[in-house]
Parts: C-alpha cells; structure tokens; sequence
C-alpha cells in the first residue's frame, strides 16, 4: 500500500494549475491522482480515490469546488480568489460538520511574499505612513490582489492593537481612483503591465526615513514550494485556515 498523498488537482490547464501538476508529480511523497479542467466532472475526485484536492481555478467556481471535497471528506488547499467573509463563513459552517477536514485559502503560495507580509504587519506600528503597490500580469482579474489585501488586513490590525493613529493624509481633491483602494485605512494601489507575474512594495515612512518590503515573484514555479507545504501540513490543521502563515512558525 502506498504511503504517498493522493493528490488532485483542479484548474489543471491554466498556468498554476499546470505547475501543480509538475510540482506534484516531481514530490516524492505524492501521487497525482487527477488533473481536472473546467468541464471535467468533480465525481472523478471519488473516483480516482483523492485525498487532497488543490483548487486552482476561477472565483466562481471555487467554493462549490471545496464544497464538494469536504464533504467527500477531502482535504483542500485553495489558491483562488475570491472568498469574501460570506463564503469563509459558509464554510466554516461547513467544516463544522466535518471537523476532522482541513481546508487552507492562501491568498499567495510563494514563501518569501508570506514572510513579507509578516514583516510589513511587525513594522507596520512603527511608521507614521504606511502604504502598498502590488503588481501583476494584465490577465489578473481581480484588483487589489489578494495577497495585498491578506498584507492591508495584518497591517491594519498591527497598527490597531498598537494604538497607532491613521496614516497622516492632507488631500482635498483627487480623481477617482488617484489614492488607490482603501482596505482597513491603508491604501492599496494596483499596477496591471504585461512582462510582469507578481510583485508587492510595502511603503512605510517615518520622520527622515523610509523602509521599503519588496517581494516578486519573477515565474510561478515560485508558489510551488507553499502549495507542497500547504499539501503536507494540511490534514495536521483541522477546520479553516485563511494565509499559509498559519503553518508557519513565524511567532518563534
């Protein structure tokens, strides 16, 4: 019998997706069991004897996806977008009747761009102006990027436990659009150019002094390390987790 995870992966024809499969099929400790498109049914999942499932594929469809794996008692490791507090709530009513089933949303799967992220929300307090700039390819559908607004979120937080004040801003009249989105008081700014994959700045500003948090990610083989990290520690995490830095000891 077999020691290696049973692995499918959905959304398999896209450009993630297809570096899944790879991953997947090169780590030595799993066993890629199906490689479904968008017209592929889900009932191959039961078929094909899926244990984890990684869904790679569109908002619109991504919930019913996991709904379908946790209720088939699978776990799920989800890179796509699009769960707004609605849909994490569902499904965290749904892992409630499943409570042995692990299911992690990673708003980004490349290691160094979660470690940003954790270093941007440590140093967030310490900074008079804090603000973001994320950039991606010009195919992205959704503006601001997930990861930007996971980053906006720690950040927010960081500063609201700290009892830092807002961001000081003096402007009066602006163009729609010009000061970027506004996610929990910080401003998010989105650049969508072709030549690009992934990219985010963290600005953070003090009296003569800037800190800048960078991180890019120049091919999606760079989000292969978390997604096989997402995969091995998933069935040791029960119930929901929202940010691959819960399975990280970053509080060490």
């Amino acid at each position: 019998m077999s020691n290696k995870l049973p692995v499918a992966v959905l959304g398999a024809t896209g450009r993630m997706g297809s570096e899944a499969v790879k991953a997947v099929e090169a780590a030595p400790d799993m066993e890629l069991v199906a490689a479904l498109g968008r017209r592929d049914s889900l009932q191959t999942l039961v078929s094909a004897g899926a244990q984890y499932v990684v869904d790679l594929t569109v908002p619109d469809s991504t919930e019913a996806n996991v709904r379908f794996a946790v209720e088939h008692g699978m776990h799920a490791v989800v890179g796509t977008t699009g769960w707004s507090a609605d849909r994490l709530q569902r499904l965290e009513d749904l892992l409630s009747e499943h409570p042995e089933t692990g299911v992690l949303i990673a708003p980004n799967f490349a290691l160094g761009s979660v470690l940003a992220s954790a270093f941007a929300a440590k140093a967030a307090p310490y900074f008079q102006s804090v603000e973001i700039v994320e950039l991606h390819h010009p195919n992205k559908v959704d503006a601001p990027s997930g990861t930007a607004v996971r980053t906006a979120e720690l950040m927010a937080a960081s500063r609201a436990e700290a009892g830092t004040p807002a961001s000081p801003d003096a402007t009066a009249k602006e163009l729609p659009g010009a000061r970027g989105a506004d996610v929990d008081g910080i401003r998010v700014h989105s650049v969508r150019l072709r030549g690009l994959v992934a990219h985010q700045e963290v600005l953070l500003g003090g009296e003569g002094e800037q800190l800048t948090i960078r991180h890019d990610s120049y091919d999606r083989a760079s989000f292969m390390p978390g997604v096989l990290l997402g995969l091995r520690e998933v069935a040791a995490h029960p119930g929901l987790t929202v940010g691959l830095d819960g399975y990280l000891n970053l509080n060490a």
